[in-house]
């Protein structure tokens, strides 16, 4: 690509800093910095995922992924302080956390994430165009984090923390939903959440995964049986609502292979699931086609399993899981 070719897709794209310091692409580089910034962790420098939920589901959401030198956090929705007593608890200073990636713009993963950057002034939200302005549209959030914004674009992979990152279409009913596909070292962790159906991107990434974190949000005898209006548990099984566990569980039974160890339950339902509903209806649908699943406990009869399966946790913080397998 010539010079006057990276001029006008910038322009086009319409954001420079996105386009000099995180794109992929054959980009001239004009200094080593700039090199650095977009060079990919070879096999050797990344051995493992370092990956922790600080809550799950519609109370708030973020978790971090990266490894012992820093990672990012994939969205906001959890107190600050919170968050950063726990990553400094496991040895992973703020300033070493790169950004914010952002999901979709429903208040339960966007609720904080103004304030983070504001008291970590290094690190950027990452989203795309559409995605930030529906976050200006929120009453609640300040104009000013759109100065805090770096565009990104679904299919079009980034660098970020040691890690190759790339945003596809998931379908809910808020703002340009995305899910993330994180590679580095030779593996890849795909992070999934809020999706009514699984769309064909979404299937294209989830199914290759070594590490997946995938909604499984209600149990359809309970929603059906339980205290929502009828509007909402429309809502929640519509093709722009939530996933029912079985159909979780069908789709990571019918897409298993033999790289894939982890599949961590997020976004479960607090009126219309249960923790062991949705395991156990995962631990069957895995069982059933041939694989053996631990319960993430890390005991050593557990690690001998095929798959672990592990639901994250509503209100707390999950296990801090270190991959490497």
């Amino acid at each position: 690509m010539s010079k006057n070719n990276d001029k006008y897709r910038q322009q086009r794209l319409g954001d420079n800093r996105w386009i000099n310091n995180y794109a992929i692409g054959e980009l001239d580089f004009d200094d080593d910095k700039t090199h650095e910034r977009n060079r990919y962790p070879s096999q050797q420098e990344w051995t493992e995922f370092n990956f922790v939920s600080f809550g799950s589901g519609s109370s708030g959401n973020c978790a971090f992924l990266g490894n012992q030198n820093g990672g990012v956090l994939i969205d906001a929705g959890i107190d600050p302080e919170h968050v950063y007593r726990d990553l400094k608890n496991n040895g992973i200073n703020i300033a070493n956390v790169k950004g914010i990636l952002l999901t979709h713009d429903h208040a339960d993963h966007i609720r904080y994430a103004y304030k983070i950057v504001r008291e970590n002034k290094h690190m950027r939200i990452y989203c795309t165009p559409r995605l930030m302005g529906g976050l200006l549209r929120h009453h609640n959030v300040s104009r000013r984090i759109k100065d805090y914004q770096v565009s990104i674009f679904k299919e079009i992979s980034f660098f970020l923390a040691g890690m190759k990152i790339t945003a596809f279409d998931t379908s809910h009913d808020a703002i340009d939903n995305m899910g993330f596909c994180f590679e580095a070292g030779g593996k890849s962790f795909v992070i999934a959440t809020d999706m009514g159906i699984i769309t064909e991107r979404a299937q294209h990434y989830m199914s290759s995964a070594n590490y997946l974190m995938i909604e499984s949000n209600y149990d359809l005898n309970m929603l059906t049986s339980g205290r929502y209006p009828e509007y909402l548990k429309a809502r929640v099984k519509s093709e722009k609502g939530h996933l029912d566990n079985k159909v979780t569980a069908q789709f990571v039974a019918t897409h298993l292979h033999d790289n894939l160890k982890w599949v961590f339950l997020c976004h479960l339902s607090n009126d219309n699931n249960k923790p062991e509903i949705a395991v156990q209806e995962m631990t069957d649908a895995i069982s059933q086609a041939g694989k053996s699943v631990g319960d993430g406990s890390f005991a050593p009869i557990e690690r001998e399993k095929d798959i672990q399966v592990y639901a994250l946790p509503r209100y707390d913080t999950s296990t801090w899981f270190v991959l490497s397998d």
